[in-house]
């Protein structure tokens, strides 16, 4: 296969696993895995004189990935469990080590030296697995930054742990080992401050001090992060990955320079890196008979203690005497899925311990096999973690199963009337607004409301948005409901965030704003926020009806007119449906649709 083809299909297969895990609510990884092993039965990557530059640019978009990781860890999210954050990627990280290299040696059947480098390698998790998950879970605040924090940082203090074991491996002849091993720690963490510092300070003064325009911004950073990442492991093998993860936790944690726009590129790019990552990888990996006998059920066994008995230990002793309840302590030891580090990191041990040792070594004659088993332990994680895991957090109280909840921005007397319809038939609401009248009026008729504008980092970052799964910007300001949308559709998908019509839509003149207009326009007729007024004024009122054979929609609107205006639908599963301009509202029996409209006589 050429090889313009190759990475073509490469990236196709990425983004269709993507997309139908994205419709079946499935773990993107798994799709991704199979797609490689698939593919890997067509081509052969093992062999060729370009391995050494496939497995660098390898590492480079495992650094980016990390990267983007550091950059979504703000301390401000751990406020209260920072001490259970530390615990975890230490004290819990060597548990995990430990115990994995002895299953690793007593079950699987390695040898001491090749059990402690496994059981060092399995201590990651990683942005590549964790974030997919948690996007499709969405559990409480809590919980939800804690398993972000250990699956980012254990990345690369994992990393480190498994490539200072397995220098030891290679100069295991060698009288200081525990001395160089020590030195090798301490220049790796000198090296990692040292250049993330610099790094991030460089960053911050040319944003700061303007240096470089807007459409530069991103590519210089991306630029710069790949060269400190080469950079340090050139200085100090394998410290790019502590210094790339560093650098993203001080950009993440300053507030001198905005730094929103740089994170969203590199989540974009984490994507589709993730994406071919995991295909190419795969790969590598042929499938086949004689693969299954070199595995065998002792390393089911082994996989199956991991999850069973290594992880729920490292949770229990990482978390004793903290403030965590005992839900989230299950939960959390229910989350511990291996990523992309592990796979990249694996297969480049094994190629350098063969190259280096030579093949009729016995640790090079047990590499196949070690590759093999991170494999095994990636797909079997994935899948056993990944799966049940939104069951799980729902059945704990710490997740809500497709939330049906809605955010409004604005608590104008009109926003209030629907809040309150919506929550009479138990959907949760969620009231934003910086009008203290407004306000108070919405705390009265019992509504939750955050004192606030709708585009700041107390509802952006801090508020817990558990239950809600829409967003709808009508405040009187259609600038405001503009940027809400833009703001807001990163968090839930942009077909779920909606803002009332401005004057340019409703008059049919949209062309200006239709450029950069985010959101969807709210209601089976666009209504501005005057004219939504204006019938909340004239006495109209926001109804639910219930529909039935005997009572359809065509006799809802010969009851009510031609002048009743759809707000939202409910279908039969309890699912909320907003009405827009550009869906075609058709309720069937059995259904309850929400509308404003005019009072009449009950017959």
């Amino acid at each position: 296969m050429e090889y313009s083809l190759y990475i073509a299909c490469i990236l196709a297969l990425g983004i269709i696993a993507q997309w139908l895990a994205w419709r079946l609510q499935f773990p993107a990884i798994v799709l991704l895995l199979i797609f490689g092993f698939a593919l890997g039965q067509f081509t052969d990557l093992r062999s060729g004189p370009n391995q050494e530059l496939f497995f660098a640019c390898v590492s480079l978009a495992v650094g980016i990935i990390l990267f983007e990781g550091g950059l979504s860890l703000d301390f401000r999210e751990i406020k209260g469990v920072r001490a259970v954050v530390f615990r975890l990627v230490s004290l819990g990280l060597v548990v995990t080590w430990l115990l994995t290299a002895w299953f690793a040696h007593r079950v699987a059947g390695f040898s001491m030296e090749m059990s402690l480098l496994l059981g060092a390698l399995l201590t990651v998790s990683g942005p590549t697995v964790v974030m997919p998950l948690l996007r499709q879970v969405q559990p409480a605040k809590r919980i939800g930054s804690l398993m972000k924090w250990e699956g980012i940082v254990n990345d690369p203090i994992g990393a480190v742990l498994a490539a200072i074991v397995f220098e030891l491996i290679l100069h295991r002849s060698s009288g200081s080992i525990a001395s160089d091993s020590l030195a090798s720690l301490g220049l790796t963490l000198l090296t990692a401050l040292v250049l993330s510092s610099l790094t991030a300070v460089l960053i911050l003064q040319m944003l700061r001090r303007y240096w470089v325009p807007d459409f530069l911004q991103n590519p210089l950073v991306l630029a710069l992060v790949m060269l400190v990442f080469a950079l340090s492991n050139q200085l100090q093998h394998e410290s790019g990955l502590v210094t790339i993860t560093l650098l993203g936790v001080i950009l993440a944690n300053q507030h001198s320079v905005p730094i929103r726009h740089i994170a969203e590129f590199k989540e974009n790019l984490r994507t589709l890196l993730i994406s071919t990552l995991f295909i190419v990888l795969a790969a590598r990996i042929r499938v086949d008979m004689q693969a299954l006998e070199m595995l065998g059920w002792r390393s089911i066994a082994f996989v199956a203690l991991l999850i069973l008995v290594v992880r729920p230990l490292a949770v229990l002793i990482s978390t004793v005497g903290s403030a965590l309840t005992w839900s989230e302590r299950l939960l959390l030891a229910w989350m511990h899925p291996r990523g992309i580090v592990a796979a990249a990191v694996s297969s480049l041990f094994a190629l350098e311990i063969v190259r280096v040792l030579g093949p009729d070594d016995p640790l090079a004659k047990e590499a196949n096999r070690f590759v093999l088993t991170v494999f095994l332990v990636i797909v079997i994680t994935v899948i056993v973690y990944g799966l049940p895991l939104s069951w799980l957090a729902r059945r704990l109280g710490l997740s809500r199963q497709n939330p049906q909840g809605v955010l409004f921005a604005g608590a104008s007397p009109a926003v209030r009337e629907i809040a309150q319809a919506l929550k009479k038939e138990e959907i949760a609401v969620m009231v934003v607004d910086t009008n203290p009248r407004n306000n108070s009026a919405a705390r009265m008729a019992g509504l939750p409301v955050i004192f606030a504008s709708i585009g700041s980092e107390l509802v952006r970052e801090k508020t817990d948005l558990g239950g809600i799964g829409r967003m709808l910007a009508m405040t009187p300001n259609d600038e405001v409901n503009t940027l809400a949308a833009m703001a807001y559709a990163e968090r839930f998908g942009r077909s779920e965030v909606y803002q009332l019509a401005t004057g340019e839509i409703s008059n049919g003149n949209n062309e200006r704003k239709a450029t950069y207009r985010k959101g969807r326009i709210l209601f089976a007729e666009p209504v501005t926020y005057d004219e939504l007024t204006k019938r909340f004024n004239s006495g109209q009122q926001v109804k639910s009806t219930l529909l039935s054979e005997d009572f359809t929609f065509t006799d809802f609107v010969d009851r009510y007119g031609e002048s009743a205006l759809v707000l939202f639908r409910i279908d039969t599963a309890g699912k909320l449906l907003v009405a827009t301009n550009e869906t075609e509202m058709t309720p069937q029996a059995g259904q309850k649709i929400i509308a404003l409209v005019d009072e009449v006589e009950e017959e």
